[in-house]
Protein backbone atom coordinates (compact mmCIF):
# COMPACT_ATOMS: atom_id res chain seq x y z
CA UNK A 1 0.00 0.00 0.00
CA UNK A 2 2.80 2.47 0.46
CA UNK A 3 4.21 1.76 -2.61
CA UNK A 4 0.98 2.48 -4.42
CA UNK A 5 1.31 5.75 -2.31
CA UNK A 6 4.69 6.08 -3.09
CA UNK A 7 3.96 5.71 -7.38
CA UNK A 8 1.54 8.07 -6.86
CA UNK A 9 3.52 11.17 -5.63
CA UNK A 10 6.06 9.99 -7.94
CA UNK A 11 3.62 10.65 -10.43
CA UNK A 12 3.17 14.04 -9.40
CA UNK A 13 -0.09 14.06 -8.60
CA UNK A 14 -1.23 17.24 -6.71
CA UNK A 15 -2.03 16.25 -2.56
CA UNK A 16 -5.62 16.59 -3.22
CA UNK A 17 -5.66 13.78 -5.83
CA UNK A 18 -3.73 11.34 -3.49
CA UNK A 19 -5.97 12.25 -0.73
CA UNK A 20 -8.88 11.04 -2.81
CA UNK A 21 -7.64 8.36 -3.70
CA UNK A 22 -6.54 7.00 -0.73
CA UNK A 23 -9.44 7.82 1.02
CA UNK A 24 -11.22 5.54 -1.55
CA UNK A 25 -9.20 3.22 -0.75
CA UNK A 26 -9.69 3.79 3.27
CA UNK A 27 -13.36 2.94 2.88
CA UNK A 28 -13.31 -0.13 1.20
CA UNK A 29 -10.47 -1.54 4.09
CA UNK A 30 -12.85 -0.69 6.59
CA UNK A 31 -15.98 -1.90 4.69
CA UNK A 32 -13.91 -5.31 4.17
CA UNK A 33 -12.79 -5.06 8.10
CA UNK A 34 -16.64 -4.62 9.90
CA UNK A 35 -17.33 -7.64 7.29
CA UNK A 36 -14.84 -9.44 8.72
CA UNK A 37 -13.49 -10.49 5.21
CA UNK A 38 -9.92 -9.14 6.72
CA UNK A 39 -8.57 -9.45 10.20
CA UNK A 40 -6.75 -6.04 10.00
CA UNK A 41 -7.15 -2.76 8.14
CA UNK A 42 -3.56 -1.47 7.43
CA UNK A 43 -4.39 1.40 5.62
CA UNK A 44 -5.96 3.23 8.34
CA UNK A 45 -2.22 4.35 9.54
CA UNK A 46 -1.38 5.56 6.72
CA UNK A 47 -1.75 9.35 7.08
CA UNK A 48 -3.69 11.17 4.29
CA UNK A 49 -0.74 13.85 2.26
CA UNK A 50 -1.28 17.52 3.37
CA UNK A 51 -2.85 19.68 1.25
CA UNK A 52 -0.83 22.54 -0.26
CA UNK A 53 -2.71 25.98 1.09
CA UNK A 54 -3.15 27.75 -1.29
CA UNK A 55 -4.40 31.38 -1.53
CA UNK A 56 -7.36 32.08 -4.45
CA UNK A 57 -5.86 34.77 -7.17
CA UNK A 58 -8.36 37.69 -7.73
CA UNK A 59 -8.58 40.91 -9.30
CA UNK A 60 -8.77 44.57 -7.92
CA UNK A 61 -11.39 46.10 -8.19
CA UNK A 62 -9.81 48.50 -10.79
CA UNK A 63 -8.87 45.57 -12.84
CA UNK A 64 -12.43 44.34 -12.71
CA UNK A 65 -13.65 47.72 -13.76
CA UNK A 66 -11.20 47.74 -17.30
CA UNK A 67 -12.13 43.82 -17.74
CA UNK A 68 -16.26 44.28 -17.60
CA UNK A 69 -15.81 47.46 -19.93
CA UNK A 70 -13.25 45.70 -22.13
CA UNK A 71 -15.90 43.52 -24.81
CA UNK A 72 -17.45 46.14 -27.57
CA UNK A 73 -20.03 47.83 -26.94
CA UNK A 74 -21.87 47.74 -30.38
CA UNK A 75 -21.17 43.97 -31.31
CA UNK A 76 -23.43 40.82 -30.71
CA UNK A 77 -20.95 39.09 -28.87
CA UNK A 78 -19.77 42.41 -27.26
CA UNK A 79 -23.47 42.72 -25.92
CA UNK A 80 -23.70 38.92 -24.77
CA UNK A 81 -19.98 39.00 -23.48
CA UNK A 82 -20.65 42.00 -21.70
CA UNK A 83 -23.70 40.43 -19.89
CA UNK A 84 -21.62 37.24 -18.91
CA UNK A 85 -19.43 39.07 -17.20
CA UNK A 86 -21.35 41.55 -15.07
CA UNK A 87 -23.18 38.81 -14.19
CA UNK A 88 -20.76 36.67 -13.12
CA UNK A 89 -18.73 39.63 -11.15
CA UNK A 90 -22.22 40.27 -9.66
CA UNK A 91 -22.99 36.67 -8.59
CA UNK A 92 -20.08 34.80 -8.04
CA UNK A 93 -21.51 32.18 -9.82
CA UNK A 94 -19.06 29.27 -11.14
CA UNK A 95 -18.47 28.98 -14.84
CA UNK A 96 -21.28 25.83 -15.35
CA UNK A 97 -23.84 27.50 -12.96
CA UNK A 98 -23.59 30.42 -15.47
CA UNK A 99 -23.60 28.60 -18.45
CA UNK A 100 -26.60 26.51 -17.52
CA UNK A 101 -28.70 29.45 -16.42
CA UNK A 102 -31.98 29.34 -18.17
CA UNK A 103 -33.18 32.21 -19.58
CA UNK A 104 -36.83 31.64 -16.78
CA UNK A 105 -34.71 31.89 -13.84
CA UNK A 106 -34.02 35.25 -14.52
CA UNK A 107 -35.95 38.12 -13.13
CA UNK A 108 -34.86 41.54 -14.03
CA UNK A 109 -37.83 43.15 -12.03
CA UNK A 110 -36.62 42.20 -8.89
CA UNK A 111 -33.12 41.90 -9.78
CA UNK A 112 -31.99 38.38 -8.90
CA UNK A 113 -31.22 34.86 -10.74
CA UNK A 114 -32.15 31.63 -9.43
CA UNK A 115 -29.09 28.95 -10.13
CA UNK A 116 -29.06 25.35 -9.34
CA UNK A 117 -25.34 24.43 -8.36
CA UNK A 118 -23.33 21.55 -6.91
CA UNK A 119 -25.55 18.49 -5.09
CA UNK A 120 -28.31 20.00 -7.43
CA UNK A 121 -29.05 22.58 -4.73
CA UNK A 122 -31.21 26.11 -5.82
CA UNK A 123 -30.27 29.33 -4.33
CA UNK A 124 -31.80 32.73 -5.24
CA UNK A 125 -28.96 35.33 -5.56
CA UNK A 126 -29.49 38.97 -5.98
CA UNK A 127 -28.40 41.20 -8.94
CA UNK A 128 -26.78 44.32 -9.23
CA UNK A 129 -27.64 47.61 -11.39
CA UNK A 130 -25.03 47.00 -13.94
CA UNK A 131 -25.55 43.57 -14.21
CA UNK A 132 -29.22 43.98 -14.77
CA UNK A 133 -28.76 46.81 -16.89
CA UNK A 134 -26.12 44.74 -19.09
CA UNK A 135 -28.59 41.42 -18.94
CA UNK A 136 -31.78 43.68 -20.03
CA UNK A 137 -29.56 45.18 -22.94
CA UNK A 138 -28.82 41.39 -23.94
CA UNK A 139 -31.94 40.41 -23.86
CA UNK A 140 -33.73 42.90 -25.88
CA UNK A 141 -30.65 43.38 -28.66
CA UNK A 142 -28.36 40.65 -28.28
CA UNK A 143 -29.63 37.27 -27.94
CA UNK A 144 -32.65 37.77 -30.43
CA UNK A 145 -30.27 38.09 -32.90
CA UNK A 146 -27.91 35.18 -31.97
CA UNK A 147 -30.65 33.05 -31.99
CA UNK A 148 -32.28 34.57 -35.25
CA UNK A 149 -35.71 32.97 -34.84
CA UNK A 150 -33.47 29.59 -33.43
CA UNK A 151 -35.12 28.58 -30.41
CA UNK A 152 -33.14 27.84 -26.45
CA UNK A 153 -33.99 27.62 -23.07
CA UNK A 154 -30.13 29.04 -22.39
CA UNK A 155 -29.68 32.45 -21.03
CA UNK A 156 -26.52 32.75 -23.00
CA UNK A 157 -25.80 31.27 -26.33
CA UNK A 158 -23.47 31.33 -29.29
CA UNK A 159 -22.73 33.24 -32.17
CA UNK A 160 -24.83 29.79 -33.80
CA UNK A 161 -27.69 29.99 -31.45
CA UNK A 162 -26.13 27.15 -28.96
CA UNK A 163 -26.20 27.48 -25.65
CA UNK A 164 -22.73 28.95 -23.95
CA UNK A 165 -20.29 25.97 -23.22
CA UNK A 166 -17.61 26.25 -19.78
CA UNK A 167 -14.92 26.15 -22.81
CA UNK A 168 -16.62 29.04 -25.23
CA UNK A 169 -16.75 31.10 -21.88
CA UNK A 170 -13.18 30.06 -20.82
CA UNK A 171 -12.00 31.01 -24.03
CA UNK A 172 -13.94 34.11 -24.67
CA UNK A 173 -13.09 35.77 -21.14
CA UNK A 174 -9.08 34.77 -22.28
CA UNK A 175 -9.04 36.66 -25.09
CA UNK A 176 -11.08 40.36 -22.88
CA UNK A 177 -8.27 39.59 -20.06
CA UNK A 178 -5.34 39.55 -21.93
CA UNK A 179 -7.20 42.58 -24.45
CA UNK A 180 -7.59 43.93 -20.96
CA UNK A 181 -3.71 43.46 -20.17
CA UNK A 182 -4.78 41.94 -16.73
CA UNK A 183 -3.62 38.55 -17.34
CA UNK A 184 -2.49 36.30 -19.81
CA UNK A 185 -4.28 33.08 -18.05
CA UNK A 186 -7.39 34.77 -16.71
CA UNK A 187 -9.84 32.38 -15.26
CA UNK A 188 -13.63 32.31 -14.28
CA UNK A 189 -12.78 30.96 -10.98
CA UNK A 190 -10.68 34.31 -10.80
CA UNK A 191 -13.73 36.47 -10.92
CA UNK A 192 -15.92 34.60 -8.38
CA UNK A 193 -12.47 35.25 -6.07
CA UNK A 194 -12.82 38.80 -7.27
CA UNK A 195 -16.95 38.53 -5.98
CA UNK A 196 -15.97 37.13 -2.83
CA UNK A 197 -12.91 39.28 -1.88
CA UNK A 198 -14.34 42.30 -2.70
CA UNK A 199 -17.52 41.86 -0.77
CA UNK A 200 -15.27 41.07 2.51
CA UNK A 201 -13.36 44.29 2.13
CA UNK A 202 -16.99 46.34 2.04
CA UNK A 203 -18.12 44.73 5.49
CA UNK A 204 -19.57 41.74 3.97
CA UNK A 205 -20.23 38.38 6.76
CA UNK A 206 -19.19 35.43 5.99
CA UNK A 207 -22.70 33.84 6.33
CA UNK A 208 -24.29 35.91 3.80
CA UNK A 209 -21.41 35.11 1.12
CA UNK A 210 -21.45 31.35 2.11
CA UNK A 211 -25.23 31.42 0.80
CA UNK A 212 -24.44 33.44 -2.38
CA UNK A 213 -21.27 31.89 -2.94
CA UNK A 214 -23.24 28.32 -2.74
CA UNK A 215 -20.72 26.59 -0.24
CA UNK A 216 -22.16 23.69 1.54
CA UNK A 217 -19.19 24.27 4.83
CA UNK A 218 -18.38 27.74 5.68
CA UNK A 219 -14.80 26.50 6.25
CA UNK A 220 -14.87 27.20 2.45
CA UNK A 221 -15.95 30.38 2.66
CA UNK A 222 -13.47 31.22 5.21
CA UNK A 223 -10.43 31.24 3.06
CA UNK A 224 -11.09 34.85 1.89
CA UNK A 225 -10.43 36.13 5.27
CA UNK A 226 -7.30 34.71 4.86
CA UNK A 227 -7.23 36.32 1.34
CA UNK A 228 -8.00 40.04 3.24
CA UNK A 229 -5.71 39.09 5.67
CA UNK A 230 -2.89 38.66 3.41
CA UNK A 231 -3.91 41.89 1.89
CA UNK A 232 -4.07 44.33 4.49
CA UNK A 233 -0.77 42.79 5.60
CA UNK A 234 0.96 43.34 2.19
CA UNK A 235 -1.09 47.33 2.61
CA UNK A 236 0.92 47.33 6.39
CA UNK A 237 3.86 46.61 4.76
CA UNK A 238 4.18 48.69 2.58
CA UNK A 239 2.68 52.19 3.54
CA UNK A 240 2.90 52.14 6.83
CA UNK A 241 6.05 54.23 7.92
CA UNK A 242 6.85 52.01 11.22
CA UNK A 243 5.83 48.26 9.61
CA UNK A 244 9.61 47.51 8.55
CA UNK A 245 11.38 48.96 11.45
Amino acid sequence: MQAYLDGLLAAKLSSRSVARRLTTIRNLYDFLHREGQISSDPVRLIPLPRHESTLPKFLTMEQVDILLETPPPDTLRGIRDRAMLQLLYATGLRVSELCNVPVSSVNLEVGVVRVLGKGRKERIVPLGSEAVKAVTHYLGSGRPALLNGRASRSLFVTSRGAAMTRQGFWKLLREHGKRAGIWHNLTPHALRHSFATHLLERGADLRSLQAMLGHADISTTQIYTHVLRERLRTVLDKHHPRARL
